[in-house]
């Protein structure tokens, strides 16, 4: 049997479960070879603002039913607020057990501050124009479609796969200018706090490194997303890595082990189904 990694603080933002992006199986996959004694689910993990009856496949389900598994196995495990979740930001210092729904989150890491937060606030675009960035969430949604079905035929000839919208994005330079801005902001604003990290999601781009500002150097660390880059935050040993998914690190007898198996029903300890409707029924 493989042995599940331990770690001490696991980060994944830009989930988006319920949309046809969302690489649920593998964030699974990734969820059940990991023990972390800390998760911290950065933001967009629902995606509230495309949700639909229509569209909740099974493995999605099976994704919060491991979330809410490593809360009744008494992880702390923080869901902060983005901006395709932001819904929840009314249900804001929430408790339940060792499940904490909360818009930011301070921590104290081996004698260092870090400052976790979805990083939508510092779009301009989700402030003033919400109606305009809710719509190219619908096309950013399409285009992945649309790309999935490419790589499944460039996969059948045995062609490498490819992002359209990571082309899309290199290929303007005020893409590469708003993530260099994004960074620089929350690095200055987190030395002024007196923070020696800043852990944010949003932009979709992992990213590590250290910032110099007016108040001193600051890491910066990204989580990246589960829908293109299929990216995690790890801390293990005192160090921050940027862990990268792969498939041929989870070979296809693993499923057989029990690492990956769904066999234990949460059913009986906590309805899931009942909690997303009651949920959603204060959302409407």
């Amino acid at each position: 049997m493989t042995s599940k990694r331990e770690i001490d603080i696991a980060v994944i933002s830009d989930v988006h479960l319920g949309t046809y992006g969302c690489r649920s199986k593998e964030l699974l996959k990734y969820l059940k070879s990991i023990k972390p004694k800390k998760l911290i689910l950065n933001g967009d993990i629902i995606d509230i603002w495309q949700f639909s009856k229509r569209y909740w496949p099974e493995s999605h389900m099976k994704v919060v039913r491991k979330l809410m598994k490593f809360v009744m196995e008494g992880v702390p495990v923080y869901y902060l607020t983005g901006n395709h979740d932001e819904l929840l930001r009314k249900f804001a210092d929430m408790e339940m057990g060792a499940f904490h729904l909360q818009n930011k989150l301070v921590l104290e890491i081996d004698g260092k501050k870090a400052w976790f937060f979805h990083g939508d606030i510092f779009d301009v675009t989700m402030q003033h124009s919400k109606w305009l960035a809710k719509l190219g969430a619908v096309g950013y949604d399409t285009l992945i479609l649309i790309n999935s079905f490419v790589n499944w035929m460039l996969n059948l000839v045995g062609k490498e796969k490819m992002s359209f919208s990571q082309k899309v994005k290199a290929s303007f330079k005020d893409a590469v200018k708003f993530i260099n801005s994004f960074e620089t902001t929350a690095a200055e604003l987190a030395a002024e706090k007196g923070y020696e990290y800043v852990v944010c999601g949003h932009i979709h781009h992992p990213e590590m490194r250290s910032i110099p500002t007016e108040h001193g150097a600051v890491t910066y660390l990204n989580s990246g997303d589960w829908i293109e880059n299929l990216t995690a935050l790890e801390y293990v040993n005192g160090a921050w890595t940027i862990y990268k998914y792969e498939d041929r690190n989870f070979e296809s007898d693993v499923e057989e082990d029990g690492i990956l198996s769904d066999s234990e029903d949460l059913g009986s300890k906590l309805d899931v189904n009942a909690l997303l409707q009651k949920i959603k029924l204060e959302i409407v």
